[in-house]
């Protein structure tokens, strides 16, 4: 199915110089001569690389079928990660090269979005935010507080991030799972 590239919606799959990827952004832009343009920033699923398009508002671009299921994380072992799905009870399986930038944030019960085109997976998207409970952290010093110091805290799946120095082990604080910050405590 072709459409034209003003029709374009964040989170589409498009199918464009033979890459198949997913629409993360649009902006429009009109400027001061000439035709209005698109820049589409896509995720190819191929590479897994971010690049942005250009497109005339008139070019045509193919939309790809894609379905979007809810699983909720249940366990890794060397075969993968396994997810449920809550409706079915069934387990499905995913390679870990699919998970590279989520790896570190998947608790138990975790749910996640998994988008498949062609009845395969090929993205995952977590929460915005990911709750997590601190494993380590070095002892903050008082009175430390003018400055917004902050020092590195493990976390119960490994990940290492940068935590104000009142956070501490036993601790549970949301992490951004975009940029794998600090947001806040829960």
């Amino acid at each position: 199915m072709a459409t034209v590239a003003t029709n374009l919606k964040r989170g589409q799959c498009i199918n464009y110089k033979g890459e198949t990827g997913i629409v993360l952004g649009l902006e429009h832009r009109t400027p001061g001569k000439g035709n209005a343009l698109i820049m589409a920033t896509i995720r190819s699923f191929q590479t897994g690389k971010t690049k942005d398009i250009r497109f005339a508002s008139g070019d045509k671009v193919e939309i790809v079928q894609s379905d979007r299921q809810k699983l909720e994380f249940s366990y890794k072992d060397q075969t993968g990660y396994h997810f449920m799905d809550t409706t079915t009870y069934e387990t499905i399986s995913l390679n870990e090269d699919l998970l590279e930038d989520a790896k570190d944030l998947l608790i138990d019960a975790l749910e996640v979005e998994v988008l498949y085109v062609d009845h395969k997976a090929v993205s995952i998207e977590l929460p915005s935010n990911v709750e997590l409970e601190v494993t380590e952290s070095a002892p903050g010093v008082k009175g430390d507080t003018a400055t917004a110091a902050t020092k590195e805290a493990k976390l119960e799946t490994g990940l290492l991030v940068q935590v104000p120095l009142f956070i501490g082990p036993g601790d549970k604080i949301k992490v951004s799972s975009d940029e794998k910050k600090y947001v806040g405590r829960v």
